[in-house]
């Protein structure tokens, strides 16, 4: 195996472990605000914010590769990895708006 491949599939499994710690992250701030424990659940938004900042770390070293003229080979790890890259950040942005949503629940619930 050549050391390109060696380097993309050792970026591409960094990109899956920081965006699968990411995606859980925001997924436990989703099930901590439904309990309105929004202190916690804005812990676990910013641990899913330092989780995909690391795994853009690493597709920003594909990407400055590529721009350098270096070809990256395409995989399906690559290709695994930018998913589940995306996935999580569909998730997090989505447990913002969850969350946000459990807050004005908890307020009008004080209300009633």
């Amino acid at each position: 195996m050549s050391d390109t491949i060696e380097n993309l599939e050792e970026v591409s499994f960094k990109i899956i472990l920081h965006a699968g710690n990411a995606r859980s992250s925001a997924m436990k701030a989703i099930s901590l605000a439904k309990e309105y424990k929004f202190k916690e659940a804005g812990a676990e938004l910013e641990e899913a914010e330092s989780e995909t900042t690391k795994a853009h770390h690493e597709q920003t070293k594909l990407l400055k590769n590529e721009a350098d003229g270096k070809k990256n080979d395409i995989s399906v790890i690559l290709i695994h990895a930018q998913d589940h890259l995306m996935t999580s950040m569909t998730v997090k942005d989505l447990a913002r708006e969850i969350i946000d949503m459990h807050r004005k629940m908890q307020i009008l619930e004080g209300e009633s």
